[in-house]
């Protein structure tokens, strides 16, 4: 098993995206051989690199903590099967011995008389609204097919959207260009997290409210729950999660429900919320500001407060408003066009390299701020990471080791939806499985 001694380009540029030292990127080493396969775009550049600047954050958030300054973080070593491995945790994922649900059958590619749409249908709510937009007989592949066909990708795009549902038309050409990472405020107040952690894991003692859904977000505060954190999901009560979903990125958290419109439910999240160090948000822009809870009202009620702001298409723009998922970034961005087969049928990234890779940014940069004494509101976006992804990421050169195999890194446990087989993080083992989702008492452990 050998270990990268030159620094790594990606790693570099997603650590200077984070405001990170330039000189400490290269305390960041890969070893061990990489996922299978190559691809038109370097993906498992991305997934190393995302991992690696949350491992070297880690490591900062950690000398810090201990009384020492950025330029004592330890070296980060990495290894690439591990990475590989956890950027598909839901393909390996078995619950009482069963593959977990996939796509469901009205999520997918379809013709249309002038390219093609890619549409999400996943949740029965989005499902509903795919079938009211196009008038289907029944909500069946057949349906849909013959439904898009004879009409414009755009048009079906922009009467799925209109529902209440999500349809993207194929794009052929890259998007615009976004950033990785935004730092949007800096408030200059200490948080409640500068001295040294009460145990041995760098974000020991520190509260996270995960007020995100699906992977990106979730990924990102499994990863901060197994570095230490107390990670509290609040979900609203009517808006329920995939099961499957959420017994692959439950890790690390527990889960309750609250109804923000109502008083007493309102009361319980804003005392949550006063005790919380970091809030992760995975809504789309303004969708959290109706309830007062947008970045800026966050800092203003706690300005040492960090928050770090998730979506889908970016935080300016004519779709930055719009609700999207990783499969519906790459069909819109290009990237499902780039890996178009030869019969013309778009195609995908080999893993959801936009919704893991974002994830492990985000915990990176929540670290980060940590170590900065808090104070911070970051934004991400899985276009950013899209973007990173198809202009300015480095490919690895030749091949890389061969003889990658997830089964070293496959664990067991227990769990609120029973025996299962899962992905265990490129960081270590969380201690237990997940609870199941909204079961959880909303209220913090104690410190």
């Amino acid at each position: 098993m050998t270990i990268t001694n030159e620094p790594d380009g990606a790693t570099a540029q997603a650590w200077a995206a984070l405001g990170g030292a330039a000189e400490l990127a290269g305390r960041v080493r890969y070893r061990g051989a990489p996922g299978p396969g190559r691809g038109p775009l370097p993906v498992r550049e991305l997934a190393r690199a995302t991992v690696g600047v949350c491992a070297l954050a880690a490591a900062e958030l950690a000398a810090v903590r201990a009384g020492g300054g950025p330029a004592d973080a330890a070296p980060a070593v990495v290894d690439e099967g591990a990475v590989a491995t956890a950027f598909v945790s839901e393909r390996g994922l078995r619950v009482r011995g069963r593959e977990p649900v996939g796509f469901a059958p009205l999520s997918g590619f379809w013709r249309a008389a002038d390219g093609w749409l890619r549409t999400h249908a996943n949740y029965p709510h989005h499902e509903s609204a795919l079938v009211r937009a196009l008038r289907l007989p029944s909500a069946t592949p057949v349906a849909v097919r013959a439904a898009v066909a004879g009409r414009t990708a755009v048009e079906v795009q922009e009467r799925v959207y209109r529902e209440g549902g999500l349809a993207v038309a194929v794009a052929r050409e890259y998007g615009d260009p976004r950033p990785l990472v935004e730092t949007v405020r800096a408030t200059g107040a200490p948080g409640r997290t500068r001295g040294p952690a009460p145990v041995g894991l760098p974000a020991a003692g520190v509260r996270v409210l995960d007020l995100t859904r699906v992977i990106a977000g979730p990924v990102a505060t499994r990863t901060l729950g197994l570095l230490g954190a107390d990670v509290l999901r609040i979900d609203a009560p009517w808006l329920p999660e995939a099961a499957d979903t959420y017994a692959d990125t439950g890790f690390g958290k527990r889960s309750a429900l609250l109804d923000l419109a109502a008083a007493a439910d309102r009361e319980v999240f804003d005392e949550l919320l006063a005790g919380a160090d970091v809030v992760v948000t995975g809504y789309r822009p303004g969708a959290l500001e109706r309830h007062g809870l947008g970045a800026g009202e966050l800092l203003e009620r706690a300005p040492g407060l960090v928050v770090a702001q998730l979506c889908a298409w970016g935080w300016d723009g004519p779709w930055a408003g719009r609700r999207g998922f990783d499969s519906l970034v790459q069909a819109g961005y290009g990237i499902a066009a780039r890996y178009a087969g030869p019969d013309g049928v778009p195609g995908v990234l080999p893993a959801q390299a936009l919704d893991h890779g974002t994830g492990y940014l985000m915990a990176a940069g929540v670290l980060r701020a940590l170590a900065q004494g808090g104070g911070r509101a970051l934004r991400f976006s899985l276009a950013g990471t899209a973007s990173w992804l198809v202009r300015e990421v480095p490919a690895a050169a030749g091949p890389g080791a061969p003889g990658y195999a997830p089964e070293p890194w496959l664990r067991r446990t227990d769990s609120g939806y029973g025996p299962l087989r899962y992905a265990a993080s490129p960081f270590g083992d969380w201690s237990a499985g997940p609870s199941r989702w909204g079961t959880d008492r909303a209220a913090w452990l104690p410190r």
